[in-house]
């Protein structure tokens, strides 16, 4: 194989691709002589550049310039109404166009002008009447120092597409097309599902090389004009893809007939990334949730279309995902609630507004209370806070893990307080989430404040749920058994209602069942029902456990599960969940 010919071929096609990136620039030219511009035009037409704007009216140049967005300003300085000096000033002020380059072109030969250009930021000069050679190279190695600029600034290292910064300033300019055209647009915003799980199977240069593969599919998927139904009256309509954040990519759809257009792009963009990706011969699956906001429908702005894209997004991967959403005000309306809640339990577990109420768990046959779960609840800006409004959150932000902590830590310093006010030694249980149990430093810090407690590790107890066990679960009673081997007690939750595998519950180090409350709820009314909890009651028996019923709330409740020999069990018919001071003359005092 001849690898020294097809190194030099390679280095020929990229030479040629480099080539055709510089000649496919837009020029624009700002002179008061159009004989000279279509000169100038006519020498760089020879090598291969094709687009043009030419401006003979200098008082128009800085309006044509926020039109069209060149990618090079050619300018004369001595010009009528506006010179050269104060167009290259305004150009060096705009924020958009401050690192434009712009060559001078100037028969003058005064020192003191140059000077001028040279202090308000000029790139490069050419002297009338120009010469073509010169010309060519002046035009080609300033284009080349401008890409490469542009490579560092504005695009994305890894996929290569353009960035955040280059996003914001195309939707902002395609926004203004959009209004001036009376045009419509698409804003996209698709956002990997799952990728932290994924990259945590694949290891990081793995998720790389998914997001690698993830934009090239989109970018195959959009190269198509007419099959994604934009405008077919404009040869000019234009797709352009962003890599905006971490695993999260926008796209623009310019010049759209409808909003379906954008629907059948998103269609299609699901069905590709859906298609499973090979790494290191390992076949992954990815799912995207995409949200879309339209100009002028949805938001005539590009604060407001971000976030209406963001939110019909975020609200799709909350349903699961692997969809897409267009977005609207009540779903806008619901994130702007999330928002505001994220920002109240950060505030609260800086300020100390979370509490914890207790609910005894009460001895079925003496009803006398055993011990007592800590609850957790919120002090918002209206007031409590249900917990089921705020700890989904707190799970999807990752807060319930500093939140936990403090959990613990206020739960086990109440216990010691109670224990020296001279009342009865009892248990303290303390709910586990997921998230909490999965975060690397969960072991150490249960240790860590256990021990700072200075309580007796026997009467805490850790409850956990069935979906902790879904996935590893050799791995989960490993680490269970960490617990256990500090004197901790551990509890399985809600019972019956997720999806543990009974195979492994002997091997669990629990010591105890809690009955969820929808059995108990119509136990003594539904055969079914009873039947669950006969069954769950003989089985934590048959292997040593104790079970404890949750949701207990009449009297004939009580007497059936007094009858079939429930250990312990929760509820309104004893107490409802109570502050700490409230809480206290419940307790037995020490005799």
């Amino acid at each position: 194989m001849d690898l020294t010919g097809q190194d030099t071929r390679n280095r020929q096609e990229g030479e040629n691709d480099f080539q055709n990136v510089l000649t496919d620039a837009l020029i624009m030219m700002v002179d008061d002589e159009p004989l000279m511009m279509e000169v100038v035009k006519a020498y760089l037409e020879e090598v291969g550049y094709r687009k043009f704007v030419l401006v003979e009216d200098s008082t128009a140049a800085i309006k044509v310039l926020e039109e069209t967005r060149p990618d090079i300003l050619l300018l004369d300085l001595m010009m009528p109404g506006v010179s050269g000096f104060d167009i290259l000033a305004a150009v060096r002020a705009h924020d958009t166009f401050s690192r434009l380059p712009v060559i001078i072109m100037t028969s003058s030969t005064d020192a003191e002008s140059k000077l001028r250009a040279l202090d308000l930021g000029v790139s490069d000069f050419l002297a009338k009447p120009l010469d073509k050679s010169e010309l060519f190279m002046r035009v080609r190695n300033t284009l080349a120092a401008k890409a490469y600029q542009d490579q560092l600034a504005y695009y994305d290292p890894l996929t290569g597409l353009p960035n955040k910064k280059l996003f914001l300033e195309r939707l902002e300019w395609s926004i203004n097309e959009a209004k001036r055209f009376n045009e419509h647009l698409a804003m996209l915003v698709i956002a990997i599902d799952n990728f932290t799980r994924i990259n945590a199977t694949v290891g990081p240069s793995g998720g790389d090389d998914i997001l690698k593969q993830i934009s090239r599919r989109i970018q195959g998927t959009i190269r198509s004009v007419d099959l994604l139904g934009l405008s077919s009256e404009s040869d000019s309509a234009k797709i352009s893809l962003f890599r905006t954040e971490g695993t999260a990519f926008s796209l623009l759809l310019d010049r759209i007939k409808e909003e379906e257009s954008a629907a059948l792009v998103a269609e299609r963009l699901l069905d590709a990334i859906r298609e499973p990706i090979k790494v290191e011969n390992t076949e992954i699956y990815v799912t995207a949730s995409i949200g879309i906001a339209t100009y002028p429908e949805e938001g005539n702005d590009s604060a407001s279309l971000i976030q209406l894209a963001s939110s019909a997004k975020d609200y799709t991967k909350a349903r699961g995902g692997n969809s897409f959403q267009f977005s609207s005000q009540s779903i806008n309306e619901m994130y702007n609630k999330r928002l505001s809640l994220e920002t109240q339990l950060r505030k609260s577990l800086k300020n100390g507004n979370f509490i914890l109420h207790y609910q005894p768990k009460v001895d079925v046959r003496t009803n006398t209370i055993r011990g007592l779960e800590a609850l957790l609840r919120c002090n918002g800006e209206g007031g409590i806070i249900p917990p089921n409004v705020f700890i989904p959150l707190a799970e999807e932000t990752g807060l319930i893990i500093p939140i936990g902590e403090w959990v613990l830590h206020e739960a086990c310093t109440q216990l010691k307080k109670w224990h020296e006010g001279g009342r009865v030694p009892m248990t303290m249980s303390v709910n586990l989430s997921v998230k909490q149990f999965n975060a690397p430093s969960f072991l150490s810090s249960i240790k860590r404040i256990v021990s700072g407690s200075s309580i007796d590790p026997e009467l805490l107890t850790l409850e956990i749920t069935e979906s902790l066990l879904l996935e590893n679960i050799k791995g989960k009673i490993s680490i269970l058994n960490g617990l256990t081997d500090i004197g901790l007690k551990l509890s399985i939750d809600d019972f019956g209602t997720g999806y543990s595998s009974l195979r492994y519950l002997s091997h669990l180090p629990v010591t105890e069942l809690k009955i969820d409350r929808s059995f108990i709820a119509d136990a003594v009314h539904s055969s079914n029902n009873r039947a669950i909890v006969l069954s769950v009651i003989f089985m934590a028996h048959c292997l040593g456990l104790q079970t404890i019923a949750e949701g207990v709330e009449t009297q004939e409740q009580l007497s059936f599960l007094r009858k079939e020999r429930c250990d312990q069990y929760q509820g309104y018919l004893f107490s409802k969940p109570l502050p700490a001071e409230e809480i206290f003359p419940l307790l037995p005092p020490l005799t």
